[in-house]
């Protein structure tokens, strides 16, 4: 078997998927390039097990431990992914902030958050 082909087809998912990482703005998508970047990865490790001949099978023993670590990170992936998008709304990844910056939507600064929270109630002045 030719080395060259499963390397070039892999070369050329490892793009895609590396492409689908930095150009894309939607969360599921930026996962499924990464799914995609793993399974170049893993057609490079049997690929290259095959062509070394290896007589304990490495390539393919970590080819399963890449799959499984791609469905673990997949499902806590996608889990992630609903709960923010039940919270907030979109799967945007540039429009996701994190959850201390969630004054700022509301027109409020860091800094006025902090001053509001330590107004007294009763009168509205400064503790």
């Amino acid at each position: 078997m030719h080395l060259a082909y499963p390397a070039v087809l892999a070369a050329l998912l490892f793009c895609t998927g590396l492409y689908g990482v930095l150009a894309r703005r939607n969360a599921i998508l930026v996962l499924m390039s990464v799914e995609l970047m793993l399974n170049a990865v893993n057609l490079n490790l049997v690929a290259f097990d095959v062509w070394l001949r290896d007589s304990l099978h490495a390539g393919q023993a970590l080819t399963l431990f890449t799959i499984a670590i791609a469905a673990a990170e997949i499902g806590i992936g996608l889990a992630i992914v609903l709960m923010v998008y039940r919270n907030r709304g979109t799967a945007d990844v540039d429009r996701l902030r994190d959850t201390a910056e969630g004054h700022e939507r509301d027109g409020m600064t860091p800094d006025s958050a902090d001053s509001a929270h330590s107004a007294n109630p009763a009168t509205g002045a400064a503790a």
